[in-house]
């Protein structure tokens, strides 16, 4: 397999020794137990195909941005200083802003920023917002466990509200469970003696790349409890907020007059043109693409983003092949109900010819007799 995606997805003039041994047979061993275990043998077998082109497209860009020195990015690892301005950024975006690790880079790496993206969240003015605190920042750059790794950045906004912010790209069908979870754990910071009253509020915000409810879909949607018949709110310190980044042609001229927009355009940007277009309009977005600009000339943190990438990758695939395994079981399922109403159908006929053979057996015995007789 392994020399199958080379002949037929690379071209025969790359190095083949970027290829570990480590990886070819670890990726070979699961690809064996797992065709061994399952009969979707040929849908299986394309997705890893896929997931191993793309391991090896990894080691390949690598190799060419070492021998072949891309103009945007500096892929020194000795030092972060950035090496082109802005303005001189052109092409694709190497990473773009809805990889999670990049967007939380982005966020601790500069605060104003994260006040800014807040203030257009919360609809807030820019003297409202006092503070923002990140209580659990990591350290960028260093290796992380991506089982492990911290979606969401819990900020503290003028020591009276905690704010959950998360970027989801994949749609694991879980968002909802998985954000009220999140804000119940954010809504019960009381600390040991104090009064109910000063339970600090709670908000959870999900920027996510999949439309929540397909049904009614909806750009920038908030939730908050509130009583079924009169609409009155429970208390306005729970709140729950969702940013549908493929519906920015749904936002709303309230959206739009606080710039949520802007900021859903710039994670869905995928070249700089694109990303200069946006900062003309808005010295906030402005700010926070010099610091992508930044973040992204950090090998260290292109390392990271690159796992992070990978990693999701791998979670579209599997997501994907659950998908396709829930929809071959319920058409099998379904198949199956077909087939017993087809039986139960051809038995019923069965059923109706025999008691209909019973009946003319039967007249015809009548008839045979009344014969008989006549004889």
């Amino acid at each position: 397999l392994r020399q199958f995606v080379i002949d037929n997805l690379f071209p025969p003039c790359y190095n083949q020794s970027i290829l570990g041994t480590n990886l070819t047979i670890s990726v070979a061993i699961s690809m064996k137990q797992i065709l061994y275990n399952h009969n979707q043998r040929k849908t299986i077998l394309a997705h890893y195909i896929l997931y191993y082109a793309t391991i090896l497209s990894s080691h390949l860009t690598k190799e060419r941005n070492t021998s072949m020195k891309a103009p945007q990015f500096n892929s020194s690892s000795k030092s972060n200083q950035i090496i082109i301005t802005l303005d001189q950024a052109t092409g694709p975006v190497q990473i773009p802003m809805t990889n999670d690790y990049l967007f939380r880079a982005l966020l601790q790496k500069n605060n104003h920023v994260l006040k800014g993206l807040i203030c257009a969240l919360l609809h807030l003015k820019p003297e409202e917002v006092i503070s923002v605190t990140i209580l659990n920042p990591i350290v960028l750059g260093e290796y992380i466990d991506n089982k492990d790794f911290i979606l969401d950045i819990r900020c503290l906004l003028n020591d009276n509200t905690i704010i959950n912010l998360e970027m989801q790209v994949v749609n694991q069908h879980n968002w909802p469970e998985r954000s009220l979870s999140y804000l119940c754990r954010s809504f019960d910071n009381l600390q040991k003696g104090e009064d109910y009253i000063h339970v600090k509020t709670a908000i959870q915000i999900g920027i996510l790349d999949f439309t929540l409810f397909p049904d009614v879909p909806e750009f920038y949607a908030t939730y908050m409890m509130t009583n079924i018949k009169n609409h009155q709110i429970y208390s306005s310190k729970l709140r729950l907020s969702v940013l549908d980044l493929t519906h920015i042609d749904l936002a709303t001229k309230e959206d739009r007059l606080f710039h949520i927009d802007y900021w859903a355009s710039l994670f869905k940007a995928t070249t700089w043109e694109e990303i200069k277009m946006l900062a003309q309009k808005d010295s906030m977005i402005k700010e926070a693409s010099d610091t992508i600009l930044q973040l992204s000339q950090d090998e260290q943190i292109r390392q990271r983003c690159e796992a992070r990438a990978d990693y999701l990758f791998w979670q579209r695939v599997e997501e994907e092949y659950k998908k396709e395994l829930e929809e071959n079981y319920q058409k099998a399922v379904q198949e199956k109900q077909q087939l017993a109403d087809d039986n139960q159908k051809l038995e019923d006929d069965i059923q109706k010819l025999e008691n209909e053979n019973r009946e003319k057996d039967l007249l015809i015995a009548q008839l045979q007799a009344q014969l008989d007789q006549k004889k």
